[in-house]
């Protein structure tokens, strides 16, 4: 193994960050929590009525310490470790005579259990007894649940209840059940033994039966002596299927790396069967309990911040994200209604039924984009993997369709302009609210019914002839004075924002800019955005200045991400002064969309995956591995003077062969399946190649075979 200090999958301190929100989190789809926490999140499991819901604190088993008895006589190192690659968390301690290591993990594969194993080594000529303490802070309370002692099942301890109050009036109390192993106070490697290992288990299931299975699958696995070993080996698979790394300063590649894998984390393993998504919240499953990072709601963050990263290397969880939004479609009506208006209003915070959440009534009612990011998001998908069926029978289409309606009738006809106009409306920009024409919610509107538009005709379905007026006739403010868009009717270039707005227009809102008006809006916007604001702000500014060839600038600019990222567990927080949402996941999605979708100029449109590849300063060379487009997955790379692509060989059976089109020469090279295929550096577009062309593919000077 590398040193950990150049590592850049390995975290390693020889101590604890003194604020203990910036503990590293263990987590897995439907389990969350920090090391060494007294509380554990289920994933879907809320407690509160109305603005008030919160995740429900469950009490953690595994908030054990490791420590050596006092009066040992020897100074003890001591390091704590975030091991990206196993998805495990390692904290040691060793002197002369022993080493002593507690490996703290969520199974990747077994989602409902959380595990902690604690190995005892000798390391010193010698046979007498050596014990290290357990220190245990458990009790089975819970200001969210109404928790009871159970009968033991198979040695662990059962506690079982349900939440105390339900989202929603009538609405059901969600149960939850717990089996864990007792942890003794101290462990002890016996007189002449060499080295021991305990395993402690915690499995949480929404029945007695559920976690009774689980529970019994684990035992077995353990008894095999595999239950850390499937663990291990799925995150091998996952990180050997995808992966995204740089050529350039090791901080950056710590930051990419981490942020990969606490965003994984929180995602299903790719082909286990039977994930049902609750939504991603900006803190993740590990914070959300009550007055904590959000509360654990689901925002825009999911659909605009997180969902494109997503959806390159993990289209199944993709569509699980799209499922939550499918699955809250009948909360949007309601909120809709509630409004007076058609269609579906996604709430600005959602959890488990889609109705309002938030605890300020100006947010849900005036937040209003959320609707644009949500169908940005399905748009995306139904380009990236052509899934009909998804839109056909699983309720896509019924989404697409109503936020088409809400907006048709949100608008107002201005006759004095002969424009709609969409007044009254909060843009991402929360210091401005109440305002008229947002431009970014605005192309939104566009943005939505020209693809409600295109999927109706690509379904069958009948085009309403209104979606394409207002689309056509929207307002899209522009100042032709300063050749910019002021960010609403009204807005005086000068005024302070929160943060990216009008700079999302281009990417990742689709929307068709000149290279100088996108200048004047990055330059006017970045002058006035405050420092204040949140971490995914200076990532947008970075995309702009890619995409204007202004590679020193991105850097500049994307560097001022590194100050909401903590040491050493690379832990993001929402703001530079560590306020705000902690492991901030939206951070994150922002910042890789930078590298993912700004370095490489990636966009994923209906005609391909266009590429426009530039390195910004300090880098020499990017590196992407396993992105999935139409059932095929492909490697991406590209240094300073030349662009390689690799189509894994075998593609999906139903994977359409591609080629890769150059501009502005126009040359078409297929990419065969198995063939690495390089060129000089230039932009182009991936895109499906015609059948014939794909079978004559062969080797030929522009292939590696």
């Amino acid at each position: 193994m590398a040193d950990a200090s150049e590592d850049p999958t390995i975290f390693t301190a020889h101590s604890l960050p003194g604020d203990p929100r910036l503990w590293a989190t263990v987590t897995n789809a439907y389990l969350g929590t920090r090391v060494y926490h007294d509380t554990l999140h289920v994933s879907g499991v809320y407690n509160g009525a109305g603005g008030d819901t919160h995740r429900a604190v469950l009490p953690s088993p595994l908030n054990v310490q490791l420590e050596a008895p006092a009066g040992t006589g020897e100074q003890l190192t001591k390091t704590f470790t975030l091991d990206t690659n196993t998805g495990s968390f390692l904290h040691t301690l060793e002197d002369s005579r022993f080493r002593a290591a507690q490996c703290i993990y969520a199974h990747r594969t077994l989602p409902q259990v959380l595990a902690f194993s604690v190995s005892l080594s000798r390391l010193a000529v010698g046979r007498g007894p050596i014990t290290v303490l357990l220190q245990a802070a458990f009790s089975p309370e819970s200001p969210d649940l109404d928790l009871h002692l159970g009968p033991d099942f198979q040695g662990a301890r059962y506690l079982y209840g349900h939440t105390l109050t339900p989202e929603q009036p009538g609405g059901a109390q969600q149960e939850v059940h717990m089996l864990w192993t007792p942890v003794p106070p101290a462990l002890t490697l016996g007189e002449g033994e060499e080295d021991r290992t305990w395993e402690f288990l915690a499995v949480v299931g929404s029945s007695q039966a559920e976690a009774q299975a689980c529970l019994t699958e684990a035992l077995r696995l353990q008894a095999g002596g595999t239950l850390y070993t499937t663990h291990a080996q799925a995150w091998a698979q996952l990180w050997a299927g995808c992966g995204l790394d740089v050529v350039g300063p090791l901080a950056l590649r710590q930051a990419l790396r981490g942020a990969l894998y606490y965003l994984f984390s929180a995602l299903p393993q790719p082909g286990i069967p039977g994930y049902i998504c609750h939504g991603l919240s900006p803190g993740g499953l590990s914070n959300g309990s009550r007055e904590e990072c959000y509360w654990g709601h689901v925002f825009w963050d999911q659909d605009l911040w997180m969902f494109p990263n997503v959806l390159m290397f993990h289209p199944e969880a993709a569509r699980a994200l799209l499922e939550y939004r499918i699955q809250t479609l009948a909360g949007a009506l309601d909120n809709a209604q509630n409004l007076g208006y058609q269609g579906a209003k996604y709430a600005w915070e959602s959890a488990g039924s889609g109705l309002e959440v938030c605890p300020e009534d100006i947010y849900g009612t005036q937040e209003i984009h959320i609707n644009g990011a949500v169908v940005l998001a399905f748009q995306l998908y139904y380009h990236s993997t052509q899934d009909l069926q998804l839109f056909q029978e699983a309720g896509g289409w019924d989404v697409v369709h109503a936020v088409a309606e809400f907006w048709c009738s949100r608008v107002e006809w201005s006759p004095g302009e002969e424009k709609y106009h969409l007044r009254g409306v909060m843009p991402p920009d929360e210091y401005h609210s109440g305002v008229n024409n947002s431009v970014y919610t605005n192309v939104l509107v566009q943005n939505s019914l020209r693809f409600a538009a295109a999927l109706a005709q690509d379904l069958g379905q009948p085009v309403p002839e209104r979606w394409l007026v207002v689309a056509d006739k929207i307002k899209v403010p522009f100042d032709l004075k300063h050749n910019f868009h002021p960010e609403f009717d009204g807005y005086e270039p000068g005024e302070e924002v929160k943060q990216a707005d009008v700079v999302l227009l281009g990417y990742p809102v689709p929307f068709s800019l000149s290279p100088h008006v996108r200048r004047k809006n990055l330059e006017i916007y970045e002058a006035v955005t405050s420092p204040q604001g949140p971490a995914m702000t200076w990532s947008m500014f970075a995309v702009g200045w890619m995409e204007l060839k202004d590679p020193r600038r991105a850097w500049g600019l994307l560097e001022k991400n590194f100050a909401n990222i903590t040491e050493p567990f690379k832990v993001w927080t929402e703001n530079a002064d560590r306020s705000g949402a902690v492991n901030f996941l939206t951070g994150m999605g922002g910042f890789l969309q930078a590298v993912l979708f700004g370095f490489t100029g990636l966009r994923i449109t209906r005609a391909g995956v266009p590429f426009d590849p530039m390195c910004p300063a300090g880098v020499s060379g990017v590196c992407i591995s396993g992105i999935s487009y139409q059932g095929n997955t492909l490697d991406f790379s590209f240094c300073e003077d030349s662009v390689t692509i690799e189509i894994r060989d075998p593609a999906g059976p139903w994977a359409p062969p591609l080629e890769a089109e150059l501009w502005p020469s126009q040359a078409r090279l297929p990419l065969p399946p198995g063939h690495k295929v390089s060129f000089p550096r230039s932009a182009g577009r991936i895109q499906k190649s015609l059948p014939q062309e794909a079978e004559a593919a062969s080797c030929s000077p522009r292939t590696s075979c």
